[in-house]
Formats: C-alpha cells, sequence, structure tokens
C-alpha cells in the first residue's frame, strides 16, 4: 500500500475516482509502477482511501480499459508491460495528479448520480457476453442498422409498452449511447435555431446541449406540479423538454392533470413536440409509478427518451428514444446519416439481457435495496426535522434537503466536507437567470452507500449541522 501514497481532494470539481485515475496512471508512465506491479485489492485501497469501494472499482475500470492495468482473475490488478503503446503529452500540472495533504477526505459520498455498482448482475452479464461472443456471425463485427439491431428495438417496444405503457414499434426506436448523443442527434434533425423550453433546476447537460448547437433555450418556471404550461404558452418555445415521472433534481412527479395541460399545448401549435426524459422512472416508493406522457399522447408530440445507465451502470452507455410516427421521415432525411455509437455485440447483450427476463429481476432486487436505504435515510433524518424539510422522496435515488434556520447551501457543503461526507449543492443545477443565485438546498442520493454507511454519514452530518 506504501507504493500509492495517494491523498484526495474532495474540494476538487475532478470526482475521486478520477484523482485516483490519474495518481496511478501517472505512477506507471513515470516508472514509479513497474511492470508486473501488482496493486492493492479495490477493497483494501478503498479502506486505506476511506472512500466507497466504488470509487476505486471505477477508477481501476478505466486503467484496464486503457490498457494500463491487467485484472488477473483470482490473483488481483497488475501494471501492464507500457512498451507499444501510444505515450501523449499532457499540459495537466503535476500538482493536480496528486492532491494536496490538507485537504479533507470525502468518505462518505451522496452523490446524486451514483448507482449501486455491487449490485451489478455481474454473472449474468458474462453468460450473455460469452454466448454473443461464440455465435458464428461475422456481421456481428460490421457497421448494423443505424436505428441499432433490430431485435433489440424489438424487446425495448416489449419492455415500454408492458412497463411504461409507451406505444412503440421497433421502427420508431433508436439506439445510441447515452441521452446525450440521442439530443445532439435530435437537434441535427430539427435543425440549428429551434426555441426550446426548459424547467430551472434542471438536468444540465441536457442544457448545455441546447444551447451549444445554437438552440435558444427559454426558462419556464416551476410550481408543486411543474412546468407552468400557463407561463410556457407565454413563450415562442416549439419544444419543452421535461422529466414528467421524476424531475431533476427537484424530484417532483408531474399530476396527471398537468401532463393533460402538457399535451394539449404540444397539439394546439403546428411544429410543436415535447422531449420526455423518462432517465430513471423505474425506481417509485408511493403509489404506482404513473404510466409515461407518451403513453396519453394521441397527436404524435412525445419524443420519448429511457437509458439503461441508471438502472444498471453508467458505463453501460445504452439509451434510447421513440420517435412519432410523423417525424420517421425527418429521421430518414438528416438523422440516419449517422450510425448508432452503441457497438452491435453490447446491444445483443442487452437485448438477450431483456429477452430473457435479467433485467426485471435485476429491477425487482434494485427496487427493493434502494427502498431500503431510502426508508433508512429518511428514518436517521428525523434528527433534522426542526431545522430542515425533505422533498423529493418518492421517487429515484436522492432526495433534497433545504435548511429552515438561515444555513446556506454552501456552508452546508463545506460544514459537511469537514466531516468527510460530500453532499451536492442544488445551485449546480440551476440554469438561465437563476445561475449563480444563493440555495439553502442540498442532495442526498443514496444509490452508492450502504446502510451501514447511511447510518454513520448521517451521524457526521449530525455533528456538522446541529450546534
Amino acid at each position: 500500500m506504501n507504493d500509492l501514497t495517494i491523498s484526495l481532494d474532495v474540494k476538487s470539481q475532478e470526482p475521486l475516482y478520477e484523482q485516483i485515475y490519474h495518481y496511478i496512471k501517472s505512477e506507471i508512465l513515470s516508472g514509479e509502477l513497474p511492470f508486473k506491479k501488482r496493486l492493492p485489492s479495490t477493497r483494501k485501497l478503498a479502506e486505506y482511501l476511506q472512500v466507497s469501494r466504488t470509487t476505486v472499482d471505477l477508477a481501476y475500470e478505466q486503467l484496464v480499459s486503457e490498457g494500463y492495468l491487467e485484472a488477473v482473475p483470482y490473483r488481483g490488478y497488475f501494471v501492464c508491460d507500457l512498451e507499444g503503446l501510444y505515450h501523449f503529452e499532457t499540459k495537466r500540472p503535476v500538482q493536480a495528479l496528486r492532491p494536496v495533504q490538507e485537504s479533507v477526505c470525502c468518505t462518505y459520498d451522496f452523490s446524486p448520480s451514483g448507482v449501486d455498482l455491487d449490485s451489478f448482475p455481474g454473472n449474468a452479464w458474462k453468460k450473455l457476453s460469452k454466448e454473443v461472443l461464440q455465435e458464428e456471425d461475422r456481421k456481428l463485427f460490421q457497421l448494423g442498422d443505424p436505428q441499432g439491431e433490430y431485435e433489440l428495438r424489438r424487446t425495448i417496444a416489449e419492455y415500454l409498452h408492458q412497463a411504461r405503457a409507451v406505444e412503440a414499434e421497433p421502427e420508431q426506436i433508436i439506439v445510441g449511447a447515452g441521452n446525450d448523443f440521442l439530443l445532439l442527434l435530435l437537434c441535427s434533425m430539427f435543425g440549428a435555431g429551434q426555441k426550446i423550453a426548459m424547467e430551472s433546476p434542471t438536468y444540465k447537460k441536457a442544457y448545455d446541449v441546447f444551447r451549444n448547437l445554437s438552440n435558444e433555450v427559454r426558462i419556464v418556471e416551476m410550481d408543486e406540479s411543474g412546468m407552468r404550461v400557463d407561463l410556457l404558452e407565454q413563450t415562442d418555445a416549439q419544444i419543452a423538454y421535461v422529466m414528467p415521472s421524476h424531475q431533476f433534481p427537484i424530484g417532483l412527479v408531474m399530476p396527471l392533470k398537468r401532463r393533460m395541460q402538457l399535451l394539449a399545448w404540444a397539439s394546439s401549435g403546428e411544429g410543436r413536440y415535447i422531449i420526455e426524459d423518462d432517465y430513471d422512472s423505474e425506481f417509485r416508493y408511493k403509489g404506482k409509478p404513473i404510466p409515461a406522457l407518451q403513453g396519453f399522447d394521441r397527436a404524435g408530440r412525445v419524443i420519448y427518451i429511457g437509458t439503461f445507465s441508471k438502472s444498471l451502470a453508467p458505463a453501460i452507455r445504452i439509451s434510447y428514444l421513440v420517435l412519432p410516427k410523423a417525424l420517421l421521415s425527418v429521421y430518414q432525411q438528416r438523422g440516419r446519416i449517422i450510425s448508432s455509437t452503441v457497438s452491435r455485440v453490447d446491444q445483443r447483450i442487452i437485448a438477450g439481457f431483456l429477452d430473457q427476463g435479467y433485467f426485471e429481476r435485476h429491477l425487482n432486487k434494485m427496487r427493493a435495496v434502494y427502498r431500503s436505504r431510502h426508508d433508512l435515510l429518511l428514518e436517521e433524518l428525523k434528527a433534522f426535522r426542526s431545522f430542515c424539510s425533505v422533498s423529493g422522496e418518492h421517487a429515484g435515488v436522492h432526495l433534497l434537503l433545504t435548511f429552515q434556520n438561515g444555513m446556506t447551501e454552501q456552508e452546508a457543503v463545506e460544514l459537511a466536507a469537514r466531516e468527510g461526507v460530500r453532499v451536492c449543492g442544488l445551485s449546480r443545477y440551476f440554469v438561465g437567470e437563476a445561475a449563480g443565485q444563493p440555495s439553502h438546498t442540498v442532495l442526498l442520493g443514496y444509490a452508492t452507500l450502504s446502510e451501514e454507511e447511511i447510518c454513520e454519514a448521517v451521524r457526521r452530518l449530525k455533528r456538522a449541522w446541529i450546534p
């Protein structure tokens, strides 16, 4: 362990796993970690650094994928022979590779974007990977359909119909590597200069994609039901981007009445569309899930986007969109020239994962896991109810804590960091004129923390926030 004297900077904008990745990579390139050198196990390194094992797993997996480390079954991780590998000079400061010693180490991370990688169905994934790669199909390594493998699109259509009441034929589905790619594809179909309505706070990457592609974003206020349609009607927006099943990051669920109002807005104007981002609808803890907005659409105005990244793993960059039939001709003209960005091998694997029932079993397991952590966190947070309010707790894998005693978001984040706990401020998701405004709310994501870690993390927050 002495070979890896890593110190982490919890205040850095760089994620902890990237800090670990860059440190080990620099040590290998400099020769400090020689060929065949065995690295500590992920568990031991996590204990040494006082971070979650998932954080170390992500760093090691990236190093393995880039060829710096080799994972030897039952033996561990070893430094690879770098002879023949390309080496690129970097302008990255050396100091950034080794964060300063005085920084507070983040032992517990309430990241709102994490998933429980320890529960990943590795055995099933390996089995399906082996089956796909053993197929004697040379076409598997050629370019496939730009929309994605037909078999995968068929299984997605069946899943969406059963789980989300989405009406879709395989011909309406397009597969891509992540929601961001699919938004880029939609922008190329619609062309630059579109007026797009968004909420604030919102999914920041979507906002950046729209702005970077020369679209004009109109910020529409929310109330307790979501985007206000009366204010939307006062804009010149032709497209509305919403997350009705679980708005990120606020966490509210759009009620049926507001959904109908939104559909009425879309159908009342020529060329109006709604982009429905249904990123984590699988996880709901109160009442029955409300069917997707697309399932209520009779005018063909909803573009539905879903992903497997939130339910399986972030590295599985397989997302999909369902186009209204009226837009299929537009896709054929402007979008089909862009090939599917997902490996055909991965598409076959996820198709088998869906078709053979693995995905359903995994979701049932994860609902139980996340529900247990969700309930435990709410119970532990009762000690804060005298000066905090909790919201967004009915779905997803994070909730919001709003301070009512005058404590600002920045103060809460800094005090928590001193106790080794990372919490995320709501203000980072503000866009438009709201960007930069002060906030009194923090997000607590619980997907990456075990129940024991949640209890200890909340105990530390009590020390940080309760005088």
